[in-house]
């Protein structure tokens, strides 16, 4: 007979599964009716599976849109604004948790406050701040409003904070400056975080659509997200298209979860150790 506790962990890991599958159930959908026809997207009976392998809709969303231009933009933006929001985060929570000085407490709630402000409702100073500034049609246009995280420096200080004050006090025994002991100690043992902000940063990033469109108005600096919506006409929606495009471009961010995964969960915890 099955005891207690395996049957609680049998019952644990099936309701996992099956919310798991509720989860992912619209991406699989969009895969399958990416190889649908017209004909078998539109009729009235549910149809969940293809009759039979449809490429055309691949071939479409290839050659209607310059979509792999878009994601080597998306690609840019992504990657560029994810290495800057680690500099950026390490170096304030290295501050916040390594140093005192006065109005710390006042400067950290503050950091921590932005959290909690919709992106939406900065959307229009952005705009006139990036247009004054002439980054209009620019990547740094793009990729400025993503250079600085309240959530990711919360994470790293966190992290930071599981670390004895006494290793830093060590360190300065031995003749190691703040810099060093930065870059040389800290950072390569504070990884997973590390890890953890840039992946986060990358697949927020490379998913965002309305800022890009926003600051972008020639198709050469457009993102990937932006290429699905030139699918759309006036007068219809190619559906199985647009579920193609949107296939293509949500390769990159499923592997670069699946590939960094372990990497994720042992940031966030690491970062939630020590509060």
């Amino acid at each position: 007979m099955i005891n207690k506790r395996k049957l609680q962990s049998l019952i644990y890991q099936l309701f996992c599964m099956f919310v798991g599958l509720a989860v992912i159930s619209p991406i699989i959908y969009c895969v399958l009716v990416s190889f649908m026809q017209p004909s078998e997207i539109l009729t009235k009976e549910v149809h969940l599976i293809p009759d039979y392998i449809y490429l055309v809709n691949y071939i479409k969303a290839v050659t209607q849109t310059d979509i792999f231009r878009f994601m080597l933009n998306s690609f840019i933006v992504a990657f560029v604004s994810s290495v800057v929001r680690i500099v950026t985060s390490s170096c304030a929570a290295y501050s916040f948790a390594f140093f005192e000085y006065p109005g710390k407490k006042f400067l950290f709630y503050l950091t921590i406050g932005t959290m909690i402000i919709p992106t939406d409702v900065l959307l229009v100073q952005n705009y006139f701040t990036v247009s004054g500034m002439n980054l209009i049609n620019t990547y740094t246009g793009m990729m400025v409003i993503f250079f600085v995280s309240g959530m990711n420096i919360f994470v790293i200080r966190q992290y930071f904070l599981s670390y004895s004050l006494s290793l830093k006090e060590a360190a300065h025994i031995d003749g190691c400056g703040n810099l060093q002991f930065f870059l040389q100690i800290l950072l390569p043992t504070t990884t997973p975080a590390l890890v953890t902000v840039f992946i986060s940063s990358f697949v927020g990033t490379w998913n965002t659509y309305l800022w890009p469109l926003i600051v972008t108005n020639v198709n050469e600096m457009r993102t990937a997200q932006v290429a699905i919506t030139m699918l759309n006409t006036e007068a219809s929606s190619n559906f199985g298209v647009v579920m193609a495009a949107a296939t293509i471009i949500l390769i990159p961010s499923v592997l670069v979860l699946a590939l960094f995964q372990r990497k994720i969960v042992g940031g966030m915890m690491g970062g939630a150790v020590k509060g």
